[in-house]
């Protein structure tokens, strides 16, 4: 049998410590950096470990103040059929690419697949608003106005990077954010996700080490796994956002080194939290001493007042080190799919690579868009939208308080249109998502959100595409679901 990983053979190591009594429930664990000292590992070694022993339900992490001890009776036999570490450099036999894919996105397929099998009612899972949200009356208008203008507009080719109108709009209104573009500085993309696929394939090789936020949007994992990237999280907190100093000790030791971050400083998915002016300038300048890209994921930020003129991470950028990415599928038209994205020092390198893979875009939709930006009349939408979002949000913190009390932890933030749940240890989410989905409830369990399984009790819930009344349906059933989990005897 060959010999454990060395992260297996540390948290074994660890688990005989506890189970002997030499640390007891509730004691502070060793942090990162004694271990990194005291084994002599790097710090993804180290940070596996403790991962480990994390799902091995012997620790519990707390923000900003570390590992505790948390179950001194779990025990896990080490050659447990564990899956490998991301970055487990192992020999492996040549993979038959016509085989089941087995990473997160066949399980994430295999939910969605469930979910199809379902009459869903209640969608808590999609995260964009309702179409009754959008501005369709005046989206069709513009787009008629545009046909008239440019009657040959569907049968001509479309410019190369984006319609200098769009780009122009855009980079006209980035600058009430904070940032200082040009139209020219500006690649229009399908969709928020294929402007960050871009990014990392214009800065990372395939194997490369990304640093990302845990938990994170299960789309940027896919991302990582499509292009044989490997994440290594950094913990991330609702208080403070992406943890700086976590990411630094990753920046400073990691091997093999960090090739790029890639965060969602403005109301983050899942969290729902935002990083303050301060920590946004910190990371900036963190990822610039260490000459590392930072990939700036800023989707969500005009969901809210609260936000709309928040300084994206891209504000603080001088040198081009950051690559921001966005999209107007979330505030205006989730159909046309307009993303786009500012480059920076890689921006050549992005026109490339866009020119290489989808060439021209659908310039009606981008006039659409542009021609609606350009107006006051976006402005007054715009305050509409985010306020019905607030309301919605609001409808939903109440109903979850009404029927869970105190056995959800819920974090509450400013913005968005989502609410991260932290369940009893005895509920399962993937548990509970089936119950509701077989009632209709369609939800996010929690491991969608890390490459780790250690989001088993988490569940994201998106309030944007529901009335309150199926609010407020919805959130009674998730409750009734949860108390049959809780009262079935194998749940304990």
């Amino acid at each position: 049998m060959p010999p454990l990983p060395l992260y297996l053979q540390i948290a074994d190591q660890y688990q005989r410590i506890i189970h002997a009594g030499g640390l007891k429930r509730g004691d502070r664990f060793p942090s990162i950096r004694h271990i990194m000292q005291t084994q002599q590992v790097s710090m993804s070694t180290a940070v596996q470990a403790c991962h480990v022993l994390e799902d091995w339900g012997l620790l519990r992490a707390k923000p900003r103040a570390g590992y505790f001890v948390e179950n001194t009776d779990a025990h896990q036999p080490v050659a447990s059929g564990l899956r490998p570490a991301a970055n487990d450099t192992t020999a492996k036999p040549q993979q038959d690419l016509s085989q089941r894919y087995d990473g997160l996105h066949q399980f994430i397929s295999e939910w969605m697949a469930k979910a199809e099998q379902y009459p869903v009612s209640i969608d808590f899972m999609t995260a964009v608003a309702a179409p009754r949200s959008y501005p369709t009356a005046q989206l069709n208008r513009a787009a008629a106005s545009v046909l008239r203008q440019h009657p040959d507009i569907l049968t001509t080719f479309a410019r190369r990077y984006g319609h200098p109108k769009l780009r122009t709009v855009l980079a006209r209104r980035s600058a009430e954010r904070g940032m200082t573009l040009q139209a020219g500085d500006l690649t229009i993309t399908h969709g928020c996700i294929e402007a960050l696929n871009l990014a990392l394939r214009a800065v990372c090789s395939k194997g490369d080490v990304v640093a990302v936020e845990s938990p994170t949007f299960y789309g940027v994992l896919q991302a990582l796994e499509a292009q044989g990237l490997q994440p290594l999280e950094i913990p991330t907190s609702a208080e403070h956002g992406l943890s700086l100093d976590a990411l630094e000790m990753a920046l400073d030791s990691q091997q093999p080194p960090v090739r790029a971050v890639i965060c969602m400083p403005t109301l983050h998915n899942p969290l729902g939290c935002s990083m303050s002016d301060a920590n946004k300038e910190a990371l900036v300048a963190l990822c610039r001493r260490y000459q590392v890209p930072l990939i700036e994921d800023d989707i969500y930020a005009q969901t809210s007042a609260e936000h709309v003129h928040s300084k994206p991470a891209k504000a603080w950028d001088s040198d081009g080190s950051v690559i921001y990415c966005s999209s107007l599928n979330k505030i205006l038209a989730p159909g046309l799919r307009l993303g786009w994205m500012a480059a920076g020092r890689w921006q050549a390198r992005v026109e490339m690579l866009k020119y290489s893979q989808s060439r021209y875009l659908d310039e009606l939709g981008q006039l659409t868009a542009a021609t609606f930006m350009d107006s006051q009349a976006y402005d007054r939408y715009l305050a509409r939208f985010q306020a019905r979002l607030q309301q919605l949000r609001q409808r939903a913190v109440q109903a979850i308080a009404q029927h869970f009390g105190n056995q959800v932890q819920m974090l509450d933030p400013t913005g968005g249109m989502m609410l991260w749940l932290r369940l009893p240890d005895h509920v399962p989410a993937l548990q509970l998502s089936q119950l509701a989905l077989e009632q209709g409830v369609l939800t996010s369990p929690g491991p969608m959100f890390s490459s780790k399984p250690r989001m088993a009790h988490f569940l994201r819930m998106s309030f944007g595409a529901v009335s309150e009344e199926q609010i407020e349906q919805g959130i009674a059933i998730l409750a009734e679901c949860m108390a049959r989990l809780a009262a079935a005897p194998t749940s304990h």
